[in-house]
């Protein structure tokens, strides 16, 4: 575990507010990953998916780098016109590994 692994730790730790906002931007950040990742494997520009679905590069630029509050069907036009699947689970909690 790195320096930085460690503060985060001993945050969450100490600051039930912090570990909660750390999750749910965790999260988001992750879904901006996954939206950018599937559109460079599909070899489609920003550009190109913001055409397909009828919007602008900027909205695309805003789901990659920070997908909080995305809706549902934007995302659904997203996975579409990437040939994926939009798959929302809910899941039972469990206790999550500590970051």
């Amino acid at each position: 575990m790195d320096d930085l692994d460690k503060y985060i730790q001993q945050r969450k730790d100490r600051d039930p507010s912090f570990a909660e906002a750390y999750e749910s931007g965790y999260q988001e950040f992750l879904i901006g990953v996954l939206l950018k990742e599937a559109r460079q494997s599909a070899g489609v520009t920003q550009e190109e998916l913001a055409t397909a679905i009828h919007t602008k590069k900027s909205v695309i630029s805003r789901l990659e780098n920070r997908a909080s509050d995305a809706r549902v069907s934007t995302l659904r036009k997203v996975a579409q016109a990437l040939g994926k699947e939009l798959v929302i689970e809910l899941r039972d909690q469990v206790s999550k590994p500590k970051r």
